[in-house]
């Protein structure tokens, strides 16, 4: 047998230790990229920049152990609103820290902080289960003019419409710093 065959096992198991952690890179987010371009919050609930993934002594990432908890700066939830008679599109972005940046137009933004019982209250509703069976898209006719509300929790985005708003999703913008996204241009 020539040494190039007895090389191929060793050759194979490197090649693949590469790729898992490649692909791990890619689809772990440890590269903290996310969104279309520069200056796109992290999507809501997804990774935080900056964290770090253990790796096993043969090179390949081993997964986090248990849950993890949600880090500070990392999106809580994203609620943006379009429409209306001027054509707005603004945005207003919380963190599980509190913390708060408001968009609206070309202004520039707005932050904030939360108190941590105004922080918990949100995630409150937010994890509250009456919120998880709101509809995801709004279930009347369009209103001419109005508003959309698109939120985005969890990677789950539900839309409403002006004057529609179930009690549980009502819930969740009465808790919102300033009351949501402005609604002006």
């Amino acid at each position: 047998m020539t040494r190039a065959v007895r090389a191929l096992p060793a050759v194979r198991a490197r090649r693949r230790g590469a790729l898992l952690l490649v692909a791990a890179l890619v689809l772990g987010g440890a590269t903290g990229v996310s969104g279309c371009g520069p200056g796109t919050a992290p999507a809501p609930g997804g990774p935080a920049s900056g964290v770090s993934t253990p790796s096993t002594a043969a090179g390949t990432v081993a997964p986090p152990e248990g849950p993890q908890e949600p880090q500070g700066q990392e999106v809580l939830v994203e609620v943006v609103v379009n429409g209306g008679l001027a054509g707005v599109r603004n945005q207003l972005v919380v963190h599980y820290d509190g913390t708060w940046t408001s968009r609206s137009g070309t202004k520039p933004p707005r932050t904030g902080r939360m108190t941590p019982a105004e922080a918990a209250e949100l995630r409150a509703a937010l994890e509250d289960p009456a919120y998880a069976r709101v509809p995801g898209r709004p279930t009347g006719g369009p209103i001419p003019d109005g508003f959309q509300y698109f939120v985005t929790y969890r990677h789950r985005l539900v839309v409403a419409d002006d004057g529609e708003r179930p009690p549980a999703l009502q819930r969740v913008f009465d808790a919102l710093p300033e009351g949501g996204p402005p609604t002006g241009p």
